[in-house]
């Protein structure tokens, strides 16, 4: 479960700097946007989320292409950077949130085991993407993310 404090704290930022966010999210099933709208009054800067589980969607959806796909695969930094940049950019948002990963228990392989997970955030400024490997089961895996995507926003909104 996210922490409340955090929550409070992103919530803060992104009233007091009047930002608009937009989450694109794989592996996370739309845990990110699930959280942002348990809080009253998000629609204030949440504007959309889009759960893009398969590669389908993410072409369709978020202009992922195929190429990328086929080179690098839908769990990679470059996906994970591309999703991002494009939820951003179609949505019209300051900033945009990505998550691809393997959550789990089935699906890893040695190159990509389960726990391996990309998170993007672009804003107009910048895109950066963090990979990381949780342990946990996919429930944990999966909460695991989306606190760390929150993190990320935090900081990002704080810097």
């Amino acid at each position: 479960m996210v922490d409340g404090e955090l929550l409070n704290k992103i919530y803060f930022e992104l009233k007091r700097q009047k930002l608009t966010i937009a989450t694109a999210e794989s592996c996370t099933g739309g845990l990110i946007g699930h959280t942002f709208t348990n809080v009253s009054g998000s629609s204030e800067y949440f504007d959309r989320g889009i759960i893009s589980y398969s590669n389908k969607a993410k072409i369709e959806l978020l202009g992922v292409s195929e190429s990328l796909l086929e080179e690098y695969g839908a769990v990679s930094e470059e996906v994970a950077k591309t999703m991002a940049e494009n939820i951003r950019k179609r949505s019209d948002v300051d900033i945009g949130i990505s998550t691809t990963g393997i959550a789990g228990p089935l699906g890893g392989t040695k190159e990509k085991p389960v726990g391996l997970v990309y998170i993007g955030v672009s804003t107009e400024k910048d895109n950066i993407v963090k990979k990381f490997i949780f342990t946990g089961d996919r429930i944990q895996n999966k909460e695991s993310t989306c606190n760390v995507a929150l993190n990320m926003l935090l900081e990002i909104l704080t810097s």
